[in-house]
């Protein structure tokens, strides 16, 4: 194999959305050169305080960068971990013949980043010298300058359209369905043939006469029949709903992503099917991040800390109350969930306020957990303790969170990596149950 020249070798610019994304990312560049603009770095020093994912990553990367340094001057061209990893150095010189600050008439953080980009161009004129950025609209600047950029590619998956969506249809016998309607499963061979199937996926088995929905033990290595089941007031309306219901009901799957478009219904059956094991554990949370307006903070917005968050918390309680006005006030039902809320057995926070808690014996639903980044969604299940079972609902095409789309997003990554794990399930619910209004609107606008 023909060792890598230096001529051969690319100088990626890493800017400030790559690192607050993983503070680790310096490291993923293989045997390339990266620089870090000494603005990126000013950048990272205004957020270094607080709780939140972005704080934890600037923290991170300040120390990573230290521990490189060892010492030595930080604007010279350092090593990276590693005698397969290229060198790192901090860009201090931004004095660039084309000025970005001049072409685009405003001077800001970002030009100053495409400065040092094309100051390094004209210092290294026999390599090539790539931005790396997830704001799509630096990329285009940088472009429009005829500086090559691309995204953070590493943990993105390639093509979203292709993830396990956790459902089958296969064509069998009668027989076949005979046999699981009789015995309530059947040797997985006798469906699947030589495949070996993924854990916990889920298979509509249809023949010209009947059909069966059903589920995929891994332990077993048989297709068990799945009944459909109301859960507490709240019924199925298609296969797919009846296949999350399943995989949130079963003890042996403590990890279920679940995603959908609006009104596919998936906060509601999670919530539902927390209810429904309540006895089961010590607390029900129920949390989605908050997506600041504008990206402000929502120490921007008038009000005590309550009223600021109870419009990011509304969808929540609108699900509590569609299940909770399934009943009668004078039913059990219905006065457990009262009870369950006033005592605290069932909270409805936002995602922030429960990091750092001890997440065992809990039922835990994360709600819009596209907006996450994959760092956040393994911090998370890294926090689950004994008997707790964590449940991710989202949809990974509705993105409002900067520099994540569908193919970066933590819904999608959990997807792509954890798939066909034993305590793992995951399902796409595709029909919205909403309102024929709501589909009207999903299909056609």
């Amino acid at each position: 194999m023909a060792k890598t020249t230096t001529k051969d070798k690319k100088i990626f610019v890493l800017d400030t959305s790559v690192i607050l994304y993983a503070h680790d990312s310096i490291l993923n560049f293989a045997e390339h050169d990266v620089g870090i603009p000494i603005t990126v770095l000013e950048e990272l020093d205004t957020f270094k305080k607080g709780n939140d994912t972005k704080n934890f990553e600037a923290r991170e990367f300040t120390r990573l960068l230290d521990k490189l340094a060892e010492g030595k001057m930080l604007q010279n061209w350092n090593p990276l971990n590693g005698k397969s990893k290229g060198q790192f150095k901090v860009l201090m010189e931004m004095n660039s013949e084309v000025d970005a600050h001049k072409v685009f008439g405003e001077r800001k953080n970002d030009h100053s980043i495409l400065n040092a980009a094309l100051t390094l161009r004209q210092t290294e004129k026999k390599r090539q010298v790539i931005l790396i950025s997830k704001d799509i609209n630096l990329r285009l600047k940088a472009k429009s300058l005829d500086l090559p950029a691309e995204d953070y590619e590493t943990g993105k998956i390639k093509n979203v359209s292709t993830l396990h969506t956790g459902k089958y249809e296969v064509d069998v016998s009668s027989d076949s369905i005979d046999h699981i309607f009789r015995m309530g499963s059947i040797d997985r061979k006798e469906v699947l043939g030589r495949k070996k199937g993924i854990a916990n996926s889920y298979y509509i088995l249809k023949s010209e006469k009947n059909s069966v929905l059903s589920h995929y033990n891994a332990t077993e290595k048989t297709i068990d029949k799945v009944d459909k089941m109301p859960i507490y007031g709240v019924k199925p309306r298609n296969a797919e709903q009846t296949f999350a219901i399943h995989a949130m009901l079963n003890p042996d799957i403590k990890l279920v992503s679940i995603n959908g478009v609006a009104g596919t219904g998936k906060t509601l059956l999670a919530l539902a099917s927390a209810l429904e094991q309540r006895r089961n554990f010590k607390q029900i949370y129920l949390a989605r991040p908050i997506v600041p307006l504008s990206n402000k903070d929502i120490g921007y917005l008038p009000g005590d800390i309550k009223s600021k968050l109870n419009p990011y918390m509304e969808p929540l309680w609108d699900n509590l109350k569609f299940i909770q006005n399934q009943f009668k006030e004078s039913d059990k039902e219905f006065r457990n969930i009262t009870e369950m809320v006033n005592q605290e057995k069932l909270m409805i926070t936002p995602l922030a306020y429960i990091r750092g808690r001890s997440l065992s014996n809990i039922f835990f639903i994360v709600d819009e957990a596209q907006n996450l980044t994959p760092h956040e969604i393994k911090t998370i299940i890294t926090r689950a303790g004994e008997n707790t079972k964590i449940i991710f609902t989202g949809d990974i095409y509705q993105i409002d969170t900067p520099y994540l789309d569908s193919q970066s997003n933590g819904l999608s990554y959990l997807i792509d990596r954890i798939q066909g794990h034993p305590m793992y399930a995951h399902i796409t619910l595709e029909k919205g149950e909403r309102s024929e209004l709501a589909n009207l609107a999903n299909e056609l606008l």
